[in-house]
């Protein structure tokens, strides 16, 4: 997968329940991410799969390039803040 370095690419698919529920929790924290549906994009899965052992677990998120399987919200903005930190809003 190719990413901007810094970069927040949250790997989701539809009706996923988890998926839904950090989603809607990052609309509440002005972050930029992308949003790359494993379903339709067979790279993005192999990625998911090469990252969570085998499986495609979703909510896959990656955080200037380093993964995280099914990360809770303050695990996703302190993995943020440590790597990407200009992503933040109000960072200059």
């Amino acid at each position: 997968m190719s990413e901007e370095p810094g970069e927040v690419v949250v790997y989701w698919r539809p009706m996923c329940p988890y998926c839904m529920k950090l989603l809607a929790r990052l609309r509440f924290t002005r972050l930029r991410f992308t949003k790359v549906n494993i379903w339709q994009d067979p790279d993005a899965a192999a990625f998911v799969r090469s990252v969570a052992d085998g499986n495609e677990t979703v909510p896959t998120v990656t955080v200037a390039g380093r993964a995280m399987v099914n990360p809770s919200k303050r695990e996703l903005l302190e993995a943020v803040e440590a790597y990407a930190p200009h992503l933040l809003p109000g960072s200059g």
